[in-house]
């Protein structure tokens, strides 16, 4: 995978988890029935693609992580 892509997929990684996390943060509403989507869930998995991606972006860049 290019920088290209890393960066783009890493941003929208970053946009999902932010906008679960404000799904996730809003008051459930007991007339409307129970939520069907985990959204804490998704934020948090989200977020550790992100991380990945991150790391893997830094490595295209030519820093080695990890061991050697």
């Amino acid at each position: 995978m290019d920088l290209n892509v890393t960066l783009t997929l890493c941003g929208v990684l970053l946009a999902l988890a932010a906008f679960a996390g404000w799904r996730g943060s809003k008051p459930s509403d007991p007339m409307k029935g129970p939520r069907l989507m985990p959204w804490r869930f998704i934020m948090v998995t989200a977020s550790a693609f992100a991380l990945f991606m991150m790391v893997h972006a830094v490595n295209l860049l030519g820093v080695t992580t990890g061991r050697r």
